[in-house]
């Protein structure tokens, strides 16, 4: 399976019965799969959702957005609980172009990804089983 890496972006290919051993990128040598969300800029999120072979959550938030600080330990959690998800975080701050891309009307939304598409998304800050109920329904 590909797996982009991220933290720089580069391609890797992890043998589907590998992806539970915590694997490495070969250029940063940083966890392929970090149980935690990353940040990502949001003009990286098309070509990081493309390119990853495992479902990508990507949380649409700000700073100065009240729900979505209350949301942030939530979603980490449900990094936690589904290992084989990307879950990635973008700031609509320093990514406005990404959120008119994706029609970010409010925040925080979750957008699910799976083969570089939009499989579903959801507004609102939700509670960590909340999110990966959600996941575990769309993912395909």
């Amino acid at each position: 399976m590909q797996i982009a890496c991220p933290h720089c972006l580069a391609r890797n290919r992890v043998p589907d019965e590998r992806l539970a051993d915590d694997p490495r990128c070969g250029q940063c040598h940083r966890p392929l799969l970090p149980a935690e969300p990353v940040a990502l800029r949001g003009e990286d999120l098309p070509a990081f959702a493309a390119a990853t072979g495992v479902p990508v959550v990507a949380d649409f938030w700000a700073e100065w957005c009240g729900p979505c600080k209350s949301m942030a330990p939530a979603f980490a959690e449900a990094a936690r609980a589904r290992p084989l998800v990307q879950f990635v975080k973008v700031d609509t701050e320093a990514s406005p172009q990404a959120a008119a891309q994706y029609g970010i009307r409010s925040i925080p939304t979750l957008v699910l990804f799976g083969g570089g598409r939009e499989q579903a998304r959801v507004s609102g800050a939700l509670p960590a089983r909340e999110i990966t109920g959600w996941i575990d329904r769309h993912a395909a």
